[in-house]
């Protein structure tokens, strides 16, 4: 009769042990966002074919910005961050999963006297234990399977924030660069102005101390000289700045930068294939990061919901006992098996607070996907709308350079033939100087617009194998 018995309980705890581990879990399962995205973009550059998972930076035809932007993602102390967060995430991913399985650690007491936490004794009595102890929460509700899931998400939201902070970098190094080459330009452009007004101040103070000329003119030559040589140190210390903003993009202590030939070495980048809009929410790593955010916060959910529930949790031990009370000895063997439940019954609605504060959170962390879509299409317009009108500006600004180049040379003609004034040469000077320097702004304004596309793009182009294998 009692081995029918102990059988029948062994049977009740399988049972009961088997429902507990294919339990339900509470809490809403996560559900992709739906997100409107447009049909086409307002400003198409090219539809191009390219190779996927392109090294952008390369496009530009310039060795030195390849090896600032290998040097910056090997050095670089953010991006040391964000791989070390990956590391952080994946440890943390595997001690929330380890809650699903039973613990086991080691008991053991000794205690010698006349109480030995029943009753007085007339003697002093002693005993000793020593043995494994088993204990294992159920995850009847799912706690535990929802904390390993938003932990994975989470792992997952880590390794695209890497790639968004390499992106970030490589687009930040790259359009450093361009403006290092900019102040570098208007500095030569800077320095060959200042030269050619000092040969015409030498012609104009040579004709005033013969006394052709008033000393207006004098005056007016020295102050174009002193112009140009004003904006040599300008440029100078903006050249020093860009040098070490990159250098501390670099991984490396401020100090002058290498730089290539300039502009006109790069050549203009080839079309770009932006495709359709839809793919960009595969493209971008923040948008993806955004995205496993987002489902790590709904299975919290899930995890604040079977707070609100009871838990029930085994527990066991086996081990060797040695006791001596009263001159008795008993040497042996000894185990125990049990099980607990454990829940809140009433505590003023603060576990259905807990509830309320993770679905709050939710709803902040769906809003900040759609918002992180909605910036990834904004920022690809402006940088199409960008390349489009810089583009057009660039050549305007070409055609300006070259016509004020001409008119200063025919004025500088007319006032040595005494046919105008040196006031029309000051004016044709100043756009000239003007113009030229506008051009190089511009050109690292285009420059950086292409730059500042192919990170609205996600940095490269991914094959429909490699965009499967991320879902």
């Amino acid at each position: 009769m009692m081995a029918y018995s102990a059988r029948k309980m062994c049977w009740g705890v399988t049972i009961l042990t088997v429902l507990m581990l294919t339990g339900c879990m509470v809490g809403p399962d996560f559900v992709p966002p739906t997100v409107e995205t447009p049909t086409n973009y307002r400003f198409d550059v090219g539809k191009a074919a390219v190779e996927v998972n392109l090294k952008w930076w390369e496009l530009f035809k310039d060795p030195i910005l390849y090896k600032l932007v290998t040097t910056s993602l090997r050095n670089n102390r953010d991006i040391k961050v964000a791989a070390s967060r990956i590391e952080e995430a994946r440890s943390a991913l595997g001690f929330v999963g380890a809650d699903r399985y039973p613990s086991i650690s080691i008991e053991g007491n000794a205690n010698r006297g006349d109480f030995l936490g029943i009753s007085k004794s007339d003697s002093t009595d002693q005993a000793a234990f020593i043995g494994p102890t088993l204990s294992w929460e159920i995850d009847f509700w799912g706690k535990f399977r929802r904390a390993t899931e938003s932990a994975r998400a989470e792992l997952l939201a880590s390794e695209y924030a890497l790639r968004t902070v390499q992106l970030s970098l490589i687009t930040e190094v790259a359009s450093t660069y361009n403006q290092l080459l900019d102040f570098r330009q208007r500095l030569q452009i800077s320095k060959n102005t200042l030269d050619s007004r000092l040969r015409t101040l030498g012609i104009i103070q040579q004709r005033f101390d013969k006394g052709i000329i008033p000393e207006l003119d004098l005056n007016q030559a020295q102050i174009q000289k002193e112009i140009a040589a004003a904006s040599i140190p300008l440029f100078e210390r903006q050249i020093a700045q860009t040098e070490n903003a990159l250098s501390i993009l670099l991984g490396q202590l401020p100090g002058e930068i290498e730089s290539g030939r300039g502009f006109k070495s790069q050549g203009q980048p080839p079309d770009i294939p932006v495709g359709l809009p839809a793919t960009l929410l595969e493209r971008r790593p923040d948008v993806a990061e955004a995205f496993y955010l987002l489902q790590a916060q709904t299975e919290q959910i899930g995890v604040a919901e079977a707070l609100r529930l009871p838990a029930v949790s085994l527990n066991g031990l086996v081990g060797v006992a040695d006791s001596d009370i009263a001159g008795n000895t008993t040497n042996g063997g000894v185990w125990r098996a049990g099980a607990g439940l454990f829940g809140p019954l009433y505590e003023f609605g603060k576990n259905l607070r807990r509830v309320e504060i993770e679905e709050a959170r939710t709803r902040q962390t769906l809003y900040f996907y759609e918002n992180t879509v909605l910036t990834a299409f904004r920022e690809v317009e402006d940088a199409l709308v960008q390349i489009d009108t810089f583009g057009r500006q660039v050549d305007a600004v070409t055609r300006r350079v070259t016509a004020a180049r001409n008119a200063n040379a025919l004025s500088k003609e007319r006032y040595d033939q005494g046919v105008t004034s040196y006031l029309e040469v000051l004016e044709t000077e100043r756009q000239y100087f003007s113009a030229e320097l506008d051009l190089s702004e511009l050109q690292q304004q285009h420059m950086n617009s292409y730059v500042r596309l192919y990170k609205a793009m996600g940095g490269g182009w991914m094959t429909p194998e490699e965009m499967q294998s991320k879902k």
